[in-house]
């Protein structure tokens, strides 16, 4: 009966943070299409201080989307494992490429449709093999977790090294190191998936008629989330600010990832339970959507297409045999047949070549 709930419970947790990645990657979609409404309209446009999307219901639409997207990612951790949920959130970069190639006119090159398509294959590798029951289900437990000393000297660490990058690091490395603020954003992260964790299963109890709120631990994890994810918020919009907004978003799903990632593990020790084809598929699944989020945001910004693949073989075809152009090329060109012809029998420019010289040329 207990392994059936647990399995009832992660399929709400898996369908909880799925569609919240629809709902998420959904929003983007809906506030660019009111930007774009307005700006049409001849409105001053948001990026020049104006606040005409106010008035845009397409953009309250993705608001309101997000909003539900975010609590249903609350939920979800509330159901499932953190190990699944976490790594399932790389889904709204995917649902936001997919749809911005529909309904913005956007072009999705070759690299982010494979970039896709891994990170579907790597999403459905880490499901497969992510922990399906549930350990902690009280706050009391939750309390006991917390005080682990494993956990302790990880939090410690976390809050050290954050206060670190925070006071001594960034002020003299953050406008120039993309890591500096992206790495605090990550490792605050990993707290405050700890402590939405807690909160989740603090709001079943409190469904369950239990009184959550006369808890201690309660209030703690709700004024640390606070914290928390006021920090986040914070670094991360100095990063976005800084850097580019391709490079930050595949380095913070990926330092975020795995420090969550860590801190479960450490926290409630998810990996013990976990057959070793199962830790090795989850790491698989996470490395490939790595890959692909990598694909995705990468190269956005290059026009490739399979309609020019061949061109580009032709092309490595010719460099990989050391730049030299066969008769069969020279002759179809010309204008330029005697040149090849007297290249390709000219020993010192194919010497000078061979040794990497520019004299050749």
């Amino acid at each position: 009966m207990s392994q059936t709930h647990g399995r009832y419970d992660f399929c709400i947790g898996l369908v909880l943070a799925m569609s919240s990645s629809v709902f998420i990657g959904g929003s983007f979609i809906l506030k660019k299409k009111g930007l774009l409404r307005l700006a049409r309209k001849g409105s001053m446009r948001a990026g020049q201080g104006g606040h005409a999307y106010l008035k845009e219901w397409l953009w309250w639409a993705g608001l309101l989307s997000m909003g539900a997207g975010e609590v249903a990612n609350f939920a979800a951790y509330a159901f499932a494992p953190a190990t699944l949920v976490t790594p399932l959130g790389a889904l709204s970069v995917l649902v936001s490429a997919i749809l911005s190639s529909f309904f913005l006119n956007e072009k999705l090159n070759l690299h982010g449709k494979i970039g896709c398509l891994l990170s579907i294959l790597g999403s459905t590798v880490m499901v497969i093999h992510a922990p399906q029951e549930e350990e902690v289900e009280t706050l009391n437990e939750m309390s006991h977790k917390l005080g682990d000393p494993g956990f302790v000297v990880f939090a410690t660490l976390v809050v050290i090294v954050s206060l670190i990058l925070i006071f001594v690091v960034g002020p003299r490395h953050g406008q120039t190191n993309i890591l500096v603020y992206i790495t605090i954003c990550s490792v605050i992260g990993a707290l405050s998936v700890s402590c939405v964790k807690g909160l989740g299963i603090a709001i079943k109890e409190f469904f369950a008629g239990k009184p959550v709120l006369k808890h201690p631990l309660f209030w703690i994890l709700l004024l640390s989330l606070i914290v928390c994810v006021s920090t986040q918020i914070n670094y991360l919009n100095r990063a976005l600010d800084i850097f580019n907004t391709s490079i930050v978003t595949p380095i913070y799903y990926v330092i975020f990832t795995t420090s969550v990632l860590t801190c479960s593990a450490i926290l409630f020790k998810e990996w013990q339970h976990m057959a070793a084809d199962d830790i090795i598929g989850t790491f698989s699944g996470f490395l490939t959507i790595i890959v692909g989020i990598f694909l995705l945001h990468a190269f956005k910004d290059v026009s490739f297409t399979l309609a020019n693949l061949p061109l580009s073989l032709r092309k490595d075809d010719r460099a990989a045999n050391g730049t030299l152009l066969s008769t069969y090329d020279c002759l179809n060109h010309d204008e330029e047949s005697s040149a090849c012809l007297g290249e390709m029998q000219s020993p010192e420019s194919l010497s000078a070549r061979r040794n990497g010289s520019l004299s050749a040329f």
